[in-house]
């Protein structure tokens, strides 16, 4: 061959088509008709379903085969994992403009888990699934669509952002998509996966539904790393300006998962908790797990724990007691990246759906930080709307004290979460697991802030203050013991002078002695504390706990209480005052 054959050879562009292949027409014939020749009205078919399959093919081979190097899925592939066998998307706004307006979206109807939810996926392969005004008109019918037939609705968001060559109508595109979704939040559930690199626009859109979604390896935020290096001279990755990492500890995606399938397998799982609509109850889901079913494993947690040598001090998870609650032991935990001193988690429970807010002691003694805070009040709010129950298991200390907490605004995170709990008007319960001190207590679901019902656990402990209360209820005690040190020391000393020690012997082993006893006379205050104040006692008499519960018992007794309440709750859209802050 020679070198002239070789170049033209290689400058051949590589292609997966047949050239041999025959080129077939698909033919329109009704059964039981006599053969004809096919006329104006066959064109009309045969044009009719090039229409239908042109969304699928208008990519080509190539640009899908670039997709699946990027180690992502087409639109198409995606709607395939989303739907349940045996069935297809209905397929919704098949428009193509001059320009390929409206083509890079996909909106449709899908059957997932039995129900209709409506989804809509950016096509990346045409257009970098970028946004003009025909796809902004595009999403907000389908919006309109979800609300008015009160369906879910699933985001796959794959998009480079506004359209360029569009100018203001990619803008005003996202502008009527971005009113849509608004308007849609509180009255359908929404769920929004984040694949591939999403930018401006296509970060805002999706943070407006009620979970984000995202897959390693993905990227969204404000502006890409070109535009920070480019305005302010910072060397960044995607990764780390808007990578999972980020965006899991900061609250803006929910849940981090390995790769798209993994995301849509999520979004199925997290639909079996979720109503349809804010005028409906999650679906009950009959369970072969016994309501009554004694819990003992949490009767052996709490013993190993408490029966240890840090006694009362002992931290543990709490999740092993939402686990032992639930069915089955079979819970959906939100933000589990984020904050994991507060647990928040859905549930069932007797086949009822229920949330969970819940200290974890486990880490930093379950105390209520901002990031707590938010993330509690976020999932309340999310359950107000949508008809859950939730019941809250305290064990905490407190809210996290120091310069740093108040600096980052402690109070409005604090006064955000006592907000949504006091505007829930779902069935909702309280447990006392052991500690619930100061305002953390005051302000976590009590009878006075609305509880339908209280129970404590015998291992509870309910006081103004923790251990140092001490120094406030047993002030002249503590005063008459530290002000006799000098006088015992003196004593001390001077026996022990007399006994034949040199005096400076004498005097250290006097200062250790009287030291000992401060310190066990102060030990016996702090259990004097303990036994007669930070108990349930005072609460059960004053009514602000309803019962005291064994831990054998717990599921018996909050899933009887959840199927009373359940029972007697009608579910509906929120319609109370609209409060300033959210």
């Amino acid at each position: 061959m020679t070198d002239h054959s070789k170049s033209q050879q290689s400058s051949l562009p590589p292609s997966v088509d047949n050239p041999f292949e025959q080129t077939k027409t698909q033919a329109f014939d009704v059964p039981g008709q006599i053969a004809s020749e096919p006329g104006l009205y066959e064109q009309s078919l045969q044009a009719g379903q090039a229409l239908i399959n042109k969304p699928k093919q208008a990519a080509g081979v190539v640009a899908i085969e670039k997709q699946h190097q990027k180690n992502r899925m087409t639109v198409w592939e995606r709607l395939q994992v989303l739907a349940d066998d045996g069935t297809e998307p209905t397929i919704f706004f098949q428009n193509w403009g001059p320009n390929l307006d409206g083509a890079s979206l996909v909106t449709a109807l899908v059957k997932i888990n039995g129900r209709d939810v409506a989804v809509y996926g950016h096509d990346f392969t045409v257009r970098a699934g970028s946004m003009d005004a025909t796809n902004g008109k595009k999403l907000a019918r389908l919006f309109e669509l979800a609300a008015k037939r009160k369906i879910p609705l699933v985001g796959m968001n794959d998009s480079a952002g506004a359209y360029v060559p569009a100018g203001v109508g990619g803008l005003d595109g996202y502008a009527e998509a971005f009113t849509g979704l608004r308007k849609l939040s509180g009255v359908v559930p929404s769920i929004m996966c984040m694949f591939g690199f999403n930018a401006g626009g296509g970060s805002y859109l999706p943070r407006q539904g009620s979970f984000v979604i995202q897959p390693n390896n993905t990227f969204f935020g404000l502006t890409g790393p070109g535009v920070v290096k480019s305005v302010l001279g910072e060397d960044v990755t995607p990764d780390e300006l808007g990578g999972p990492n980020v965006h899991s500890s900061s609250g803006v995606t929910d849940f981090v998962v390995p790769d798209e399938v993994a995301a849509l397998q999520k979004v199925k799982q997290l639909l079996h908790y979720l109503p349809a609509n804010n005028a409906e109850l999650a679906p009950y889901q009959p369970s072969s797990d016994p309501s009554d079913r004694l819990t003992w494993d949490i009767d052996i947690l709490l013993k190993k724990a408490f029966n240890s040598p840090t006694g009362f001090n002992t931290p543990f998870d709490i999740n092993i007691l939402i686990q032992q609650l639930c069915d089955h032991g079979d819970y959906f935990e939100m933000q589990p990246d984020r904050a994991r001193n507060s647990i928040c988690a859905l549930g069932r429970m007797g086949g009822n759906v229920v949330g969970f807010v819940a200290n974890n002691s486990a880490v930093g003694s379950g105390q209520i930080d901002i990031a707590a805070a938010y993330k509690n009040a976020r999932f309340i709010r999310f359950c107000n709307l949508y008809n859950i129950p939730i019941i809250f298991m305290e064990d905490t200390t407190g809210f996290l004290p120091g310069k740093e907490q108040e600096a980052g605004g402690i109070v409005q995170a604090g006064r955000a979460m006592l907000d949504a709990i006091i505007d829930l008007r779902t069935p909702r319960f309280l447990l006392i697991v052991r500690n619930a001190f100061g305002g953390a207590y005051a302000s976590y679901n009590n009878y006075p802030t609305g509880a339908d019902f209280v129970c404590a656990l015998p291992t509870s402990r309910l006081a103004v203050m923790g251990p140092a209360g001490v120094e406030f209820v047993y002030k002249n005690e503590l005063r008459q013991i530290r002000g006799s040190i000098a006088k015992r020391i003196a004593a001390v000393s001077e026996q022990l002078m007399n006994d034949g020690m040199t005096e400076a012997d004498a005097k250290a082993a006097a200062q250790e002695s009287v030291g000992n006893w401060v310190k066990q006379q102060e030990a016996e205050l702090t259990t004097r504390y303990e036994r007669e104040l930070m108990n349930p006692n005072e609460a059960l008499s004053l009514g602000s706990i309803s019962q005291i519960v064994m831990p054998s018992e717990l599921r018996k007794v909050l899933a009887e209480q959840l199927r009373f309440h359940v029972e007697h709750y009608t579910p509906e859209p929120f319609n109370g005052v609209q409060r300033e802050f959210h």
